[in-house]
């Protein structure tokens, strides 16, 4: 976990180190109501100088924007495009959600009163024309009584209905078109056409003297019914961001002047001595300094057993002190904490576009204009070719097709799916990076593991030691540990701790040097040691034919074999073990049974490798792979035609997770390792890959659910709108049911999306999702 913070914490000074080149805000958009108005934002923004990038998810109604823009600039941009914004960058995480949460429920609350008032007019003549009222005008009374509803009709479309109208003549007004312009279309004809009846109905023929005052005030409650049901569905979507948000204490006690006293968070400062009592939660990242305790770290690893901390180990914000009082040196405080970072790599993913979405954005773009043209040319069909009334069809058909086309769905078709899924992932501990990699992530045909840290524990130890020509287990190991204590080999830990239950003096090398794959060299007390692998003991000629029948047991008991040479004569040869750790081989049943081919990738030899493949469950493996050679692997792979996952932890796997199609980092790895991984999985444990492939696959499958019935819905309603069936039934589609069914429509996306927050990770039945 350390690493992580580690990693994190330089991610954001990198990002910090930039800001006089380019820095990332928030906006907070309203006034978008469909997918084509996310196309009219980005357009906008990126068109100001200084914006490198503008996505917004129209999920969540937010735009990240990159660049040197000022905050004024880009909401001018926003203001000019026909909507408005509102910068959120800058303001804590949780008074933001407090704020927007608020307002969400306003805007709910005010939906539902436009749906009581609309529907509470259109209802009742509604129900008037079903029971068989006349629905048609002639002169006298019956023409001042329609009259009346007309007016009547007008305050719906004046309050009710005025959201529509203000949003589509912004829209006229920038030149464009959008879900308002298409409601306020067919409303407005209804409305227009029907008053035209009612003040002179002798100017129309008998047949054609139908008001539709009932269309107009159904249709506006009914897409205010359903904006509000989508605005409620919406808000669950978030539920991992508000969980995550949620661990953020708002308090800290920290120590000044030998007192405790309580201080906002945000009074916190780097180096203050914080005191936790226990039962509560860790306000910023630190050092322990004094007491012992156990945490609960499951809200950000997914790991359900509580870890025990004492002096010098590192807490995490966000976690739970369980048992004992400690004392805590703050290290990160404000955005630099884990937690606060974790957040802003969850929203950063949840705000990234799926490449899957780009249809979806190019239809977007021309879908109101194309929408608009086919209601025209119904109307003209229904004028020179239709039955009379003709006047009266073309318009229940051409108002029919514009309500039926609003692309509501399509919009969030693919946001919606990508908010819960990221944010399902971040809550069993799988961080994902980028759209691109939750996208990939789901097609992986082949998982390449590398061994040391990611199968097994990474923390190997000193099981043999066996000597050779006289030497002892204190000379092999005091020279041993020399060399080992200027190398950051994986193994070398090993050695020193071995060493040091030994009470060897440790003496650091002169003259060191590492050859990558092979091992380390030195001068420790005027003697020349050589400490690696067979290949170095060939490179400067040293005789090993005496111990192959040891290092052959040793590799066929997993254990990596060592070599020691002391003035170019083979002193030892040290068995180290780095034990599987114990989830390694369930979790990788469950990545083979999801169809994947599992490599595992080691710098060992060929016999441990096979003899730890054997252990896991692993048929196909790559030994002796030098660090250089590992990203050549996974190209070869690649080039077999497979989807290649890359997993490892240390700096050697770096350039294999780049080459991956998708990188995996455990969390437990090097900073360099997290840093060139797409997913990065924060506690050690390979179940957190099944998982990320997890929520991969049943995202992508929710996505595709959601287009699917977007588009099939738009396809084939449109034609039905426009009357394609009159001929055959004689019916036409009413626009009160088009209406209703847009309306649903994007509700039925949403609640589709929300199904993610219910896939069960870490077991077999997450594949029904």
């Amino acid at each position: 976990m350390a690493s992580v913070q580690q990693f994190l914490s330089t991610d954001s000074q990198a990002l910090a180190s930039d800001t006089s080149l380019s820095n990332q805000q928030e906006l907070l958009i309203e006034g978008a109501g469909c997918a084509s108005c996310v196309g009219k934002i980005e357009k906008a923004l990126n068109a100001v100088e200084g914006v490198e990038s503008a996505v917004m998810n129209f999920g969540q109604r937010t735009v990240s924007v990159e660049g040197r823009a000022s905050a004024d600039t880009l909401i001018n941009a926003v203001e000019n495009a026909g909507y408005h914004a509102k910068l959120t960058s800058g303001e804590a995480e949780a008074e933001l959600l407090v704020e927007k949460e608020q307002a969400e429920q306003r805007r709910y609350k005010q939906l539902l009163g436009n749906v009581v008032i609309a529907l509470g007019v259109g209802v009742p003549l509604m129900l008037y024309g079903v029971l068989g009222g006349e629905m048609k005008v002639s002169a006298g009374a019956s023409q001042l009584g329609w009259l009346v509803v007309g007016l009547v009709t007008l305050l719906v479309m004046l309050f009710p209905g005025r959201h529509f109208y203000i949003g589509a003549w912004k829209s006229v007004r920038n030149h464009s078109a959008n879900m308002d312009t298409l409601i306020a279309l067919g409303t407005g004809t209804a409305w227009l056409y029907s008053m035209a009846v009612v003040l002179a109905p002798d100017l129309l023929p008998e047949l054609a003297r139908h008001v539709y005052f009932e269309a107009t005030a159904m249709i506006i409650g009914l897409i205010n019914l359903g904006l509000a049901l989508e605005l409620r569905a919406r808000g669950r979507t978030s539920e991992a961001i508000k969980r995550l948000i949620g661990l953020q204490t708002r308090k800290a006690r920290i120590v000044r002047e030998g007192e405790e006293v309580d201080v906002d968070i945000d009074d916190v400062q780097q180096g203050d001595h914080v005191r936790i009592r226990p039962g509560e939660k860790v306000p910023v990242d630190g050092v322990v300094l004094d007491g012992h305790t156990a945490v609960d770290e499951s809200m950000l690893t997914g790991e359900p057993i509580p870890v025990e901390k004492s002096t010098d180990d590192e807490m995490v914000a966000g976690t739970l002190n369980k048992t004992g009082s400690v004392l805590l040196k703050a290290t990160r405080v404000g955005q630099q904490t884990t937690l606060s970072q974790i957040i802003g790599m969850v929203k950063q993913a949840q705000n990234a576009k799926l490449p899957i979405s780009r249809l979806a954005d190019q239809i977007s773009a021309y879908f109101v204009p194309t929408i608009m043209i086919v209601a025209v040319i119904t109307a003209l069909v229904w004028l020179n070719f239709g039955p009379e009334p003709a006047i009266a069809l073309a318009l229940v058909s051409a108002t029919t097709v514009l309500i039926i086309a609003c692309p509501c769905a399509l919009g969030l078709a693919t946001p919606m799916s990508v908010i819960v899924g990221v944010g399902k992932a971040a809550e069993a501990g799988v961080l994902i990076r980028n759209g691109e990699a939750l996208q990939t992530a789901s097609k992986i045909t082949t998982m390449v593991l590398d061994k040391t840290g990611t199968i097994t524990a990474g923390q190997p130890q000193v099981t043999e030691i066996y000597t050779l020509n006289g030497f002892s287990d204190v000379e092999v190991l005091t020279s041993a540990a020399g060399l080992e204590a200027g190398s950051e080999h994986p193994l070398a830990n090993a050695v020193l701790e071995a060493a040091r239950a030994h009470n060897c003096p440790i003496e650091a090398a002169s003259d060191f040097h590492a050859t990558a794959g092979k091992g380390v060299q030195g001068q420790i007390a005027g003697t020349q040691v050589l400490l690696g692998n067979v290949a170095m003991m060939d490179a400067h000629e040293v005789t090993t034919q005496a111990a192959h029948t040891v290092v052959n047991r040793m590799a066929a008991e997993a254990k990596t074999p060592v070599y020691v040479a002391l003035d170019n004569q083979l002193a030892a040869i040290i068995g180290i073990s780095d034990p599987v750790r114990e989830d390694s081989r369930a979790a990788i049943a469950r990545l083979q049974s999801e169809g994947m081919r599992v490599v595992m990738l080691t710098g060992d030899n060929h016999n441990t490798a096979k003899a730890v493949a054997a252990q896991v469950g692993v048929d196909e493996f790559f030994a002796e792979v030098l660090p250089q050679d590992k990203a050549s692997k996974v190209k070869a792979l690649q080039q077999q035609g497979e989807i290649v996952g890359m997993t490892g932890d240390g700096i050697n796997d770096a350039p294999a997770l780049a080459q991956a199609d998708v990188g995996f980092a455990i969390g437990s790895g090097t900073d360099v390792a997290i840093e060139s991984a797409d997913i990065t999985l924060m506690r050690a444990s390979l179940h957190g890959l099944a998982d990320a492939v997890t929520v991969s696959r049943a995202t992508l499958k929710n996505i595709r659910q959601n287009l699917f019935g977007a588009f099939i819905y738009n396809v084939a309603g449109i034609p039905i709108a426009a009357g394609i069936l009159y001929p055959l039934t004689g019916l036409l589609l009413n626009p009160v049911i088009a209406g209703a069914a847009m309306a649903c429509s994007s509700v039925t996306v949403v609640t589709n999306a929300n199904r993610l927050r219910l896939l069960k990770l870490g077991q077999r039945e997450s594949r029904g999702a």
